[in-house]
């Protein structure tokens, strides 16, 4: 081989190896995720619950892998410790909440700290002489600010929703968009009097009545009723949201509607996501 033939391989040889360093260096790049969140769920009680964790750990990682974070899903409440935390921007209770004083414990201090959190539909339900007592005065009272839950409409409907206030979580909504069918609560506190929430989307009047019952109670003619918001004091996001519509009249237990169909709430969802994962902790 000539001097220069020698000194041509050597370069190509240099050249290769830059690009193929420069490729692994772009692909590592591309792969770290911007964010993690992680979900917690129980999936135990409830067909509509139930059906709402199984369609959320579908949406979600095809949601992430679009919007470059990283999801992960664990039915194992003893993850929600400090260690386990530590990897993650974004905590999510997809339906029900800690019971246990050290996962509590090590949740508030999370939130304390900087940590992110949306919380769905079921994971505020608190009620004494049920299944889950109103026994945890940091998360329901100062925390959520809802207290304990009042009262519910049935059948699960689609509500007309209107946004309140002007927020990272409410940009490029509507002003009024209409819900995918949801089970709708009320509470025992007055969250407009509480200067620390700041409500994002509250039912519209002409949603009413919302429900079809049959039980009187279970429709609402009148009232204001905040469905999103957040505490000021954290990085967090109430969506009361996460209620399937299922068969249980015809016996069938056949999901009927999915709350991730509605592009609109999935925007307000996917732009909580995006906020509390890339901010700043407080």
């Amino acid at each position: 081989m000539t001097v220069f033939n020698q000194n041509l391989f050597k370069r190509s040889i240099l050249l290769l190896v830059l690009v193929l360093s420069f490729s692994s260096f772009s692909q590592k790049k591309k792969e770290n995720p911007k964010f993690k969140v992680i979900a917690f769920y129980t999936a135990k009680n409830d067909q509509a619950h139930i059906s709402f964790v199984h369609e959320a750990n579908k949406y979600f990682p095809k949601l992430a892998v679009e919007n470059h974070f990283q999801y992960d899903s664990t039915s194992n409440w003893d993850n929600l410790n400090a260690k386990f935390l530590a990897k993650y921007q974004v905590v999510l209770f997809l339906d029900t909440r800690p019971e246990k004083k050290e996962q509590r414990e090590a949740f508030q201090k999370y939130m304390e700290n900087g940590g992110g959190f949306i919380g769905f539909h079921f994971s505020a339900f608190a009620l004494n002489d049920s299944s889950y007592n109103q026994d945890w005065n940091w998360y329901h009272n100062t925390f959520l600010g809802s207290g304990e839950y009042g009262s519910n409409t049935w059948k699960p409907t689609s509500a007309v929703l209107r946004v309140e206030n002007q927020h990272p979580v409410t940009k490029n909504l509507p002003k009024t968009f209409a819900s995918a069918p949801n089970e709708w609560y009320r509470w025992s506190n007055d969250l407009t009097k509480n200067p620390d929430i700041e409500i994002l989307l509250a039912i519209d009047e002409s949603s009413f009545p919302l429900g079809t019952g049959p039980k009187a109670h279970e429709i609402w003619h009148s009232g204001y009723y905040p469905v999103v918001w957040t505490n000021k004091k954290y990085k967090m996001l109430y969506v009361n949201m996460g209620h399937n519509d299922i068969d249980y009249e015809g016996g069938t237990n056949k999901t009927l509607s999915y709350t991730f169909e509605n592009k609109t709430q999935s925007q307000l969802i996917l732009n909580a996501l995006l906020w509390l994962g890339n901010s700043k902790k407080k």
